[in-house]
């Protein structure tokens, strides 16, 4: 059975990408073995679901729009930046986000409550809204990483911007040799 590799997420604005390119062109000042996220790949996931049967997109439609429908349109803002699992051991750089929070979770749990529904099992950790500026690459040494993190913690805070999430889309991504390939396949509007 055909498979795709699927996950949910908000697309961003230019001027957002923009600042997210800023904050990258700072940490690349360091010249580490870091995988930078492609403008054009940014975005703010709300589940990565990973190969997932075709057979089951209209059902994800469906179950997407049901979490979504208590919703609307949501604004958010740049907040801070971090790493994960931690600026002392970075391996995922990113940029936080703030503002309505509250909606963004609630919303992001809805849409987990109604996969589950479809026999999705849902993330065992917290949902941690963020945008990935980058990944260290395997490769990197002890010493790489904690450059990595003092550049991290040396980041000036990103420009408080605000945009408004009116839309979730349901995503395929294609691995391939130069970066992801990531087209629409569900567009829900809140």
């Amino acid at each position: 059975m055909e498979t795709y590799r699927l996950f949910i997420a908000a697309e961003l604005p230019t001027n957002i990408k923009a600042e997210l390119v800023d904050a990258q062109a700072w940490l690349r000042r360091a010249n580490l073995p870091v995988s930078w996220v492609a403008p054009e790949r940014m975005h703010l996931t709300l589940r990565f679901l990973g190969a997932t049967k075709v057979a089951l997109i209209p059902k994800l439609d469906r179950a997407i729009r049901a979490g979504l429908a208590p919703y609307s349109a949501m604004t958010l803002q740049l907040s801070g930046a971090g790493a994960f699992p931690n600026d002392r051991r970075p391996s995922i750089v990113w940029v936080g986000v703030g503002g309505a929070l509250t909606a963004l979770k609630g919303a992001q749990a809805g849409i987990e409550a109604a996969l589950s529904g479809l026999g999705i099992v849902p993330e065992p950790k917290p949902y941690h809204p963020h945008l990935t500026l980058g990944r260290l690459r395997p490769e990197a040494d002890p010493e790489q990483q904690r450059r990595l993190g003092d550049a991290i913690r040396s980041l000036p805070s990103p420009a408080p911007l605000e945009w408004t999430v009116e839309q979730v889309v349901l995503f395929r991504s294609d691995l391939r040799h130069d970066g992801p390939l990531y087209t629409k396949i569900v567009d829900c509007r809140l």
